[in-house]
């Protein structure tokens, strides 16, 4: 059995639906064959409403762990990032350790996976493209399935596993 830092199981879609549930969250839920990539959502969404997403699992030097929730189409430079976030060099964090942190796999990384982060070891970094938005879609823990959200469910959702969220206006930023 894989389990996170907290020495649990991670949570699972069907449990984090459950919980979307008991705090009054509306979703939409979309079934697909498994995305991994950006590109690989482009092909097969169809026409969700709302925005689209990139999350990146990033590490510093000190071994800080950073969840970058970016608009898909947003350039990502690591070195412009880590400046903007006031650390030092970022690379990507490892499978382990994303498994180990955010209790998912590559490809299915999303910020619904802080859940699994109850000792809060991942830092949370929202794009200011995403939180002008009035929804968004995400993996609910599995890249075959997406959901839409509201962006103020969203951030009750962060309030409720005790994430705070810094937003970095990484248009302004990237350029």
């Amino acid at each position: 059995m894989t389990l996170c830092y907290s020495g649990q199981p991670p949570v699972t879609p069907d449990a984090l639906y459950a919980l979307f549930d008991r705090l009054n969250i509306a979703v939409i839920r979309h079934d697909h064959p498994p995305l991994r990539t950006v590109e690989d959502s482009q092909q097969h969404r169809g026409h969700m409403q709302g925005g689209h997403a990139k999350n990146l699992y990033v590490r510093d030097r000190k071994k800080k762990n950073y969840l970058i929730i970016a608009e898909e189409n947003q350039p990502i430079d690591l070195k412009t990032l880590a400046t903007a976030m006031g650390t030092d060099r970022l690379s990507f964090g490892s499978p382990d350790r994303l498994m180990e942190h955010l209790g998912v796999i590559p490809g299915s990384v999303t910020p619904f996976s802080v859940i699994n982060d109850t000792d809060h070891k991942v830092t949370v970094f929202f794009d200011q493209t995403l939180a002008d938005m009035e929804q968004a879609n995400f993996h609910p823990l599995t890249n075959d399935q997406t959901v839409t959200i509201a962006i103020a469910d969203l951030m009750q959702f962060f309030s409720h596993t005790g994430h705070a969220i810094s937003v970095l206006p990484l248009a302004k930023i990237m350029n």
